[in-house]
């Protein structure tokens, strides 16, 4: 069975006040702004209620013949009828008869699949209600596939593994308790995206890592990182123009929302997005330079830079190619309908809703690098904080004179010899 590594050993009282100085006002800054924008009620879209979607579970199927187009071909499949039984909805535990759902991304169903079922007016009769089948349930499936990965992350990680949990957890709690419904609300989504990742950054880092001066360094590490790339994708989006328009949901978003600041939506999403790495490679620098002065205590504050340093290269590098291929998969399919269009290089690459990804991308980069000299230059004083130089040996004590028995042997026997007489 593997052993965890060390703990790090117990930063000087000095050393202590000067980070509870720094950070203690920082959280509370934090709070106080969370308690300002925390969201009231959210606005409700003008437009009428969605259609609603109901429970079901599909019972027979029914294949037939497709019937031919006015072309002669025969149209795309599958045809034929389902049953479903009704899980949920007014007409619950009843059966209905449903085409089966056809066409591009339609779900292919079977006997006994969970599915998603809308009720619609029918056609010929304005009183009856038919259902269609428009997407499978997948509450089931991903509640294991998230306990398998509970599992996985606790048997390996053990009571660390339980708190990075607990920290994945907090971050979903913060991010759809308090940044959404605030942005929704009408709130600055650059203030409040940078609120919601200082305490998203505090509470996760602490609760995985624990109170000690080496996540303090992270979080330090973090959060200059964080003021850093807030700075530069201010400059980044206004120095090329960008909206926040750059794709169909952004534009959906305005319709429904028109009170939403798009183009502040885009520079916090850039910031919750760095904000995923870089804890990662503040950590990372961290410990690492607290392994190298553990190792080899005699290393100096410039030796351990150096040593942290060099790791820290490779994992920029690596995550980088990380960064950008992360953006251009999320990005294929609009990429691939660019190019089947026929539209150049240039054109493709400057339009806004892969301009705002290139930005995404550099912003991210620039605060990653800034993250690892910033980092690895306070993990290497607090880790030689504590060091003192050696006191100098004491020179040697000059031995005492040694009196010579045999002369006080004699002087006695002299004595007592002149009391006998």
């Amino acid at each position: 069975m593997g052993h965890d590594h060390q703990p790090a050993p117990r930063a000087p009282r000095r050393l202590r006040i000067i980070l509870a100085a720094i950070l203690v006002p920082a959280f509370l800054a934090t709070g106080i702004a969370t308690a300002l924008l925390w969201p009231g009620d959210v606005p409700k879209p003008d437009q009428a209620d969605p259609v609603p979607r109901f429970h079901a579970t599909v019972t027979s199927i029914v294949i037939s013949i497709c019937p031919a187009t006015p072309s002669g071909e025969a149209e795309p499949g599958p045809c034929g009828s389902a049953t479903v039984t009704l899980d949920s909805g007014p007409d619950n535990g009843q059966t209905r008869e449903t085409e089966l759902p056809s066409g591009p991304g339609a779900p292919s169903v079977d006997v006994g699949d969970a599915v998603i079922v809308t009720p619609l007016t029918d056609s010929e009769d304005p009183t009856a209600i038919v259902y269609t089948i428009a997407d499978h349930q997948r509450g089931s499936p991903l509640l294991w596939l998230v306990v398998a990965f509970a599992v996985a992350i606790i048997a390996f990680g053990r009571w660390r593994g339980l708190a990075a949990l607990a920290g994945l957890a907090v971050s979903f709690a913060v991010l759809l308790g308090f940044v959404l419904p605030a942005i929704l609300g009408g709130g600055p989504p650059l203030l409040v995206a940078v609120t919601g990742a200082a305490l998203i950054m505090f509470v996760v880092l602490y609760l995985t890592h624990g109170l000690t001066a080496q996540t303090s360094v992270a979080v330090l590490g973090t959060l200059a990182s964080l003021v850093l790339a807030g700075g530069v994708g201010t400059l980044a989006i206004g120095f090329t123009h960008l909206t926040g328009y750059g794709d169909e949901n952004a534009i959906t978003l305005s319709l429904l929302h028109g009170d939403v600041d798009l183009h502040g939506l885009l520079l916090a999403g850039i910031i919750i997005g760095s904000l995923g790495v870089l804890d990662d490679v503040t950590v990372t620098q961290a410990a690492t330079v607290g392994e190298l002065a553990r190792a080899n205590p005699s290393l100096s504050r410039r030796e351990l830079y150096r040593g942290g340093t060099r790791v820290g290269r490779a994992h920029i590098a690596s995550t980088v190619n990380t960064i950008v291929l992360a953006y251009a998969g999320a990005s294929l399919p609009v990429l691939l309908l660019v190019i089947a269009g026929g539209t150049g290089v240039r054109e493709v690459l400057t339009a806004e809703f892969i301009a705002q990804e290139i930005v995404r991308s550099v912003v991210g980069t620039l605060g990653l690098v800034a993250a690892v000299p910033i980092t690895t230059a306070l993990a290497a004083f607090v880790a030689t904080a504590g060091n003192r130089p050696p006191k100098p040996p004491k020179p040697p004590r000059p031995p005492k004179p040694r009196t010579d028995r045999s002369e006080v042997l004699a002087a006695l026997a002299a004595e007592d010899l002149d009391l006998g007489k």
